[in-house]
């Protein structure tokens, strides 16, 4: 029987977002223009990026035995998403992102892991069963690098397509990388896992050529307003931003890679699929908030014009 379910493991956060007409210097206080908290982390953004594109979603990570976690799971749950692998801990509290977005839609985010922080290789095991039964497994790098890994290797040998946001960035083994089918860095992570600047296409090229002869199978670089680059054993793709009104940028790149593992996941082509994923993000960027400025299938369908 085909696999389509897609699996993501990962970060869960309550966002605490805070809009400002610029950055404040240090030791000055301004005005800030309006707060609010919604729910986010990377692992459960993206797991409502897979879901609102009509794949069936299952997100596995931790929460803290509180309000906070209560409430972000019972939220993944009205999307459709299954979220019987989210292990509530009754010792920490729940993940908290603290997110400053500026006049122009730039944000900046300091995180405080909490539950994420203790997500282990014993949880990773326990989700070996499962993997069995997906077509794609989505991490990202919000929880213990030590688990990430895990769940990097343990996903390939299941015959799942492994795809790894390396966000926030940090150096990898190059022992991994075998082990990824698609890897999905903006550029300062691209320059940061390469080892070379990446600020244009030809530089992009550069780092997603040492990426891909370390072993990962397909790379795929967002490059902001230069659109996205892909380098796959294959050849090379380019897909040009679209030209949108940015109003927040928050969980552009996870709406990228969430829409990217539902897509890849049905059966499409990397190509079909970064497509997609790139038209998914635009929509995303011209919205505020994190899951709230996610769209659905059908609304990137008819921005696609399909």
């Amino acid at each position: 029987m085909q696999r389509t379910k897609v699996l993501v493991i990962g970060s869960l956060n309550s966002d605490l977002v805070v809009q400002t007409p610029r950055v404040p210097d240090e030791g000055e206080t301004i005005m800030a223009t309006s707060f609010r908290r919604c729910f986010g982390g990377k692992g459960a953004n993206q797991a409502v990026a897979a879901v609102r594109q009509g794949a069936q979603t299952i997100m596995a990570g931790r929460v803290g035995a509180d309000s906070f976690g209560e409430e972000q799971v019972a939220s993944l749950r009205r999307e459709g998403i299954d979220t019987k692998y989210i292990v509530v801990d009754e010792e920490q509290v729940s993940g908290v992102a603290s997110i400053l977005i500026d006049a122009r839609g730039n944000n900046r985010i300091m995180v405080v892991a909490g539950a994420n922080g203790a997500v282990s290789p014993r949880d990773i095991e326990a989700l070996v069963p499962v993997m069995a039964e997906c077509s794609c497994v989505v991490i990202q790098l919000e929880i213990p690098l030590d688990a990430a890994l895990a769940a990097i290797r343990k996903a390939n040998a299941q015959g799942a397509k492994v795809i790894l946001d390396p966000a926030p960035a940090q150096p990898l083994p190059l022992s991994i990388y075998p082990h990824i089918t698609v890897i999905t860095p903006n550029a300062l992570e691209a320059e940061l896992l390469a080892g070379v600047p990446v600020n244009d296409l030809v530089s992009a090229k550069e780092a997603a050529q040492i990426l891909l002869d370390r072993g990962v199978l397909a790379v795929v670089i967002t490059l902001g307003s230069q659109g996205v680059y892909g380098l796959t054993l294959a050849g090379e793709f380019h897909l040009p931003a679209y030209e949108v009104n940015v109003v927040d940028t928050v969980a552009a790149g996870d709406t990228f890679t969430g829409a990217l593992a539902a897509l890849i996941g049905s059966g499409r082509s990397l190509m079909y699929a970064a497509e997609y994923a790139n038209a998914a993000a635009a929509l995303a960027v011209t919205r505020r908030g994190a899951q709230l400025s996610i769209p659905t299938e059908d609304e990137v369908r008819q921005f696609l014009g399909r």
